[in-house]
Order: C-alpha cells, then sequence, then structure tokens
C-alpha cells in the first residue's frame, strides 16, 4: 500500500491552516511515519504535482489522501477522520468525524 498526502499551498507561499492543523495531528498521533510521499498542491503553480493529482482525481479540498492498493483502483480521501478510521485502522470518536465534515469553512478549495 502507497499512501500520499496532498497539502496545499497558497499562491502567496503561506500553508494551508485546514493542512497544519491535520499534519499536526497526525504528528501528535504518530501517523505521519505511514505517509509514503507527502507533495504540495501550489496554487501559483498549475503544474505542481498536487495541483495536477487533483486535476485528474476531480478533488476540490485539501488537504486530501490517496491510498494505492496492488491490484486496486487509488481511493482519494478528503476527510481525515474517514482515513484515519478506513485505512490507518485508528479509532475515531462520531464527534470528531461529524465536527470536521460539519466544519468545512476551515478547509482549503484548490
Amino acid at each position: 500500500m502507497k499512501i500520499t498526502m496532498v497539502k496545499k499551498v497558497f499562491a502567496d507561499g503561506s500553508p494551508c491552516k485546514k493542512c497544519g492543523e491535520i499534519e499536526e495531528k497526525m504528528r501528535a498521533a504518530g501517523q505521519l511515519a505511514r505517509i509514503d510521499q507527502t507533495l504540495v498542491a501550489d496554487e501559483a503553480d498549475n503544474q505542481s504535482e498536487g495541483m495536477q493529482l487533483a486535476a485528474r482525481y476531480n478533488i476540490d479540498r485539501a488537504p486530501f489522501f490517496i491510498v494505492e492498493r496492488d491490484d486496486q483502483p487509488a481511493q482519494v480521501y478528503t476527510v481525515y477522520f474517514k482515513f484515519v478510521k478506513e485505512v490507518l485502522d485508528a479509532e475515531t470518536s462520531e464527534d470528531e468525524e461529524i465536527a470536521e465534515i460539519m466544519n468545512d469553512v476551515d478547509l482549503d478549495f484548490l
């Protein structure tokens, strides 16, 4: 299995707030070691690897995760807690999942 995390950088070079929050949660939980590669969707560069992946998978928010397993189509996750539960087999609370889904105002669109 290969896991790619795509986070966003704004055209002015500043990082996406939500991406930083998710990355910090993953660091605190020891989950970053499970990520094989981290790519950047750079608003200033439509040819950046992250922007190309967002276009390929028709993703319009960041961060997102692409999970590739042998002989299966890639799965894309735009909800961190769903990714954690289904891919990393970690426990999440229903309240955390609902809060993330309902808090779309913090999501950064590509």
